[in-house]
C-alpha cells in the first residue's frame, strides 16, 4: 500500500450546472449554459491537491453506470488512488442540479444515489490511517454522517481530520455536529454556514468552534469584506491564539464566471500549504489563489491550476517562492 499524504471521504456526484441570469423562487428563466461535470466537495478538494502532485486517495461510492465511470476516470487523470471507491449495484451515481446566476449566487439540489449506500464494511481503517490528513465533506443521509463520526473516533492519533461540513451538515445543528468537531483539526466553512451554525458573527463563531475542540477554523467570506480603499478580506483564520485575514486587491481577481467549487478549491490550497508545514497566513494565501483560478472557469475543477501555475501566482502575490 502506497503511503498517501491525504485521503478524501465524502459524497461523489455528477454536477449538472445551469447558468441563469437570476435564480427565482417562482417564475421562468432562460438557461444561458449547461454542463455536466464531476463534483462532490471533498472530491473536488482531493482532485485539486492531486493536480498539485500531492499523493491523494479517496473513499466513496458510485453506481454501476456511465456517471460512476466518469468520476473514477476523472480522478485517475490526476493520479488519485481510487482503490477504495466502491461501486454499488442497482443504483445511480449521485448527482446535483446547480443553478448559478450572473452575480455569483447558487442554488444546489442533491440526489444522493450511491452515496447513501456507503457502509461500515466499505471502510478500510488501515487505508485511512496511512494518511497525514483525512478530509471529510458531507453526505445527505444520517447513516453516512454517523459512519464518519464513528470512523474518525477510530483513526490513529497521528491522523489529522479536516472537515468541510457545508450547509447539509451545518443545518443539522451544533449539538449533532459536536462529536465530529471534537476530532477535527481544521474546519472549513463559509460565513453563512458558521453564522447559522453558531448563531454568532463569524469571528465569535470561530472562537466557539475552537472551544469545542477544533484547532484551526478557516472561514471563506465570498465576495469579501472591504478593508480600506484597495483591499478585500476574503477569508478569516483562527487557531485559538491569533486571527489571520486573507486579503486580495480589489478588482485583481479574474472575472467571476461562476463560483461552484470555490470553497473546495480554497480548502485544496490551504491543505497544500498545511501539508508542507507553511505558516497559516501562507496557507490562506494559497487557498485564495486556488479559489481565484477556479472561478475563472465553469465548474469546480476545470480552472484548478498545476503546481507550476500556482507557484507562479504565489510568487506574484507574496514576492517569494514556496
Amino acid at each position: 500500500m502506497a503511503v498517501l499524504d491525504i485521503v478524501g471521504f465524502g459524497a461523489m456526484t455528477i454536477d449538472h450546472l445551469y447558468k441563469v441570469d437570476e435564480i427565482v423562487a417562482d417564475g421562468e428563466q432562460l438557461v444561458r449554459g449547461f454542463e455536466s461535470i464531476p463534483g462532490g466537495s471533498a472530491a473536488n478538494t482531493i482532485y485539486g491537491l492531486a493536480k498539485l502532485s500531492v499523493k491523494a486517495g479517496f473513499v466513496g461510492a458510485v453506481g454501476i453506470d456511465d456517471d460512476g465511470e466518469k468520476l473514477i476516470k476523472d480522478f485517475k487523470t490526476v493520479a488519485v488512488d481510487t482503490s477504495q471507491i466502491r461501486i454499488k449495484q442497482a443504483v445511480d451515481t449521485g448527482s446535483t442540479i446547480c443553478l448559478s446566476d450572473r452575480l455569483g449566487g447558487r442554488a444546489i439540489y442533491v440526489s444522493p444515489g450511491a452515496n447513501n449506500l456507503l457502509s461500515p464494511e466499505d471502510i478500510d481503517l488501515a487505508y485511512l490511517n496511512q494518511a497525514q490528513v483525512v478530509h471529510l465533506s458531507s453526505f445527505a443521509d444520517d447513516k453516512q454522517f454517523n459512519l464518519q463520526v464513528n470512523v474518525t473516533k477510530k483513526l490513529a492519533n497521528s491522523v489529522k481530520v479536516s472537515l468541510a461540513p457545508g450547509m447539509l451538515y451545518a443545518a443539522k445543528g451544533l449539538k449533532t455536529l459536536v462529536p465530529l468537531l471534537e476530532r477535527t483539526h481544521i474546519v472549513f466553512m463559509n460565513r453563512e454556514e458558521i453564522e447559522g451554525l453558531m448563531g454568532k458573527d463569524f469571528r465569535a463563531g470561530a472562537r466557539g468552534l475552537v472551544k469545542l475542540g477544533c484547532r484551526i477554523v478557516v472561514i471563506t467570506l465570498g465576495k469579501g469584506i472591504a478593508k480600506g480603499k484597495d483591499r478585500m478580506v476574503t477569508a478569516h483564520i483562527y487557531d485559538g491564539e491569533k486571527e489571520y485575514e486573507v486579503e486580495s486587491e480589489k478588482g485583481s481577481s479574474i472575472p467571476h464566471l461562476e463560483t461552484t467549487g470555490a470553497g473546495d478549491a480554497f480548502a485544496a490550497g490551504f491543505l497544500f500549504g498545511f501539508l508542507r508545514s507553511e505558516r497559516l497566513e501562507e496557507c490562506g494565501l494559497l487557498g485564495d489563489i486556488m479559489a481565484s483560478f477556479t472561478i475563472s472557469e465553469i465548474g469546480a475543477r476545470r480552472g484548478l491550476p498545476t503546481l507550476a501555475k500556482l507557484s507562479q501566482d504565489y510568487l506574484k502575490r507574496s514576492g517569494h517562492q514556496f
